[in-house]
């Protein structure tokens, strides 16, 4: 057993699977991959890892596992998932996921390649140690009973994040009381090892699931969709497109790019994105749109229809197609309100038993945004251009 001290968690105890895990080059890697990408640009103190993220999950599976009745095989195995979980992260985490999953059909979650293929280290450790890679991939996809601890709308992935990231940017809005969260949840309606059993809190928990909702709820508003954080997401999205267009970098090795790697990339082969992005020298917003203000075919519009709108309004201004971004987001959900409480000894969905639900869904209606970016001399006349080519209703907020 090893002790490590953790910012948020204190002392996190490593068993020896685990000690022999982070020292697997798959992990170390997560050192140079920064938890919040682009957040940071907005907090400055916002520079901790996957890598402490990951620790971090792992302790709250450990000490979920232990109230949870599972036979040992079982636990080590979750207890891997949750330590490997995010090995799967490209360079800059989500900010790059969609363009790995265009190409490869996978998202971060899915890691069977890693474990099975491109990593023997990893696989050889799980082995030494009497587990199955495969068995432990499926539990970082939220397959069977207790993938959901893993990966779902409990998850102890999501407990971690929340605190963490709250904790490095400053901001009081992801207080989330983890202890009791992890110490509440129960296996129903199977043996604890896989079948039909579902993960839940026990009876009288709503307003601990709650919590959970309302810290997401917030983190997104005030952390997650900072308006900073999206134009330099949209900024190194296009960038790494550019990148991939202009080299012989395939996404294979692209995906296993920490930080650093891109970023350096970037600055050489895409300079009029790269610098500007290093430099935090933004693209500003020319239209900034509410939903009521979108049409419903712009809303559920794909990447293909992003790329021909930017297109046409670059071409209506008369400027290059990278200096105008368009960024439609999915559109607003509360994934943790089809979490399971029990209430008067019957699991049921949160969205059921809470009445904050609808509340909170139409606060995530509200703060959806649609953004069109461009270079700070181009703004009005890109304004003027999406307005028409977007359809929107009304002229948007403006840039700031």
């Amino acid at each position: 057993m090893k002790a490590i001290k953790d910012s948020v968690h204190g002392h996190v105890r490593l068993g020896d699977l685990a000690v022999e895990l982070v020292d697997t080059p798959a992990f170390q890697r997560l050192r140079h991959i920064k938890q919040l990408s682009t957040v940071r640009l907005v907090y400055p103190s916002a520079n901790h890892t996957r890598f402490e993220h990951s620790l971090g999950v792992y302790h709250l599976a450990r000490s979920a596992i232990e109230g949870l009745g599972v036979d040992e095989d079982t636990a080590a195995h979750v207890r891997a998932a949750a330590m490997l979980h995010d090995a799967g992260h490209g360079p800059y985490g989500h900010q790059t996921e969609g363009i790995i999953r265009r190409a490869t059909g996978r998202d971060h979650d899915d890691v069977e390649w890693l474990l099975t293929d491109a990593d023997r280290g990893v696989c050889q450790v799980l082995e030494r140690n009497g587990l199955d890679p495969e068995r432990v991939a499926a539990l970082i996809d939220g397959e069977g009973a207790l993938g959901p601890l893993v990966s779902g709308e409990l998850d102890v992935d999501r407990m971690d994040y929340l605190v963490r990231d709250a904790h490095h940017t400053g901001v009081p809005y992801g207080t989330v009381d983890t202890g009791r969260l992890v110490t509440e949840l129960r296996l129903v309606g199977g043996d604890g090892a896989g079948g039909a059993a579902d993960l839940v809190l026990d009876e009288g928990n709503v307003a601990t699931a709650e919590s959970l909702l309302v810290a997401r709820s917030l983190m997104n508003a005030v952390v997650y969709r900072h308006h900073v954080s999206r134009v330099a997401g949209a900024m190194l999205e296009r960038a790494c497109e550019r990148y991939l267009d202009r080299t012989e970098t395939d996404v294979e090795a692209f995906r296993r790019m920490a930080d650093h790697d891109l970023l350096v990339e970037l600055r050489d082969r895409v300079p009029a994105l790269g610098e500007r992005i290093e430099r935090r020298d933004l693209y500003k917003r020319a239209v900034w749109a509410e939903l009521d203000e979108v049409p419903t075919g712009t809303v559920d519009a794909g990447r293909a229809e992003e790329r021909a709108a930017e297109r046409e309004i670059a071409e209506t201004v008369g400027i290059d197609r990278d200096a105008v971004l368009v960024d439609i987001p999915s559109r607003p959900a509360l994934k943790e309100s089809g979490s399971a409480v029990v209430v008067d000894g019957v699991p049921q969905r949160l969205e059921d038993a809470s009445e904050l639900v609808a509340g909170l869904r139409a606060a995530e209606r509200r703060r959806w945004t649609l953004g069109v970016y461009c270079p700070a001399e181009h703004v009005d006349a890109v304004a003027t251009a999406a307005r028409d080519v977007l359809g929107l209703r009304a002229t948007g907020r403006p840039s700031a």
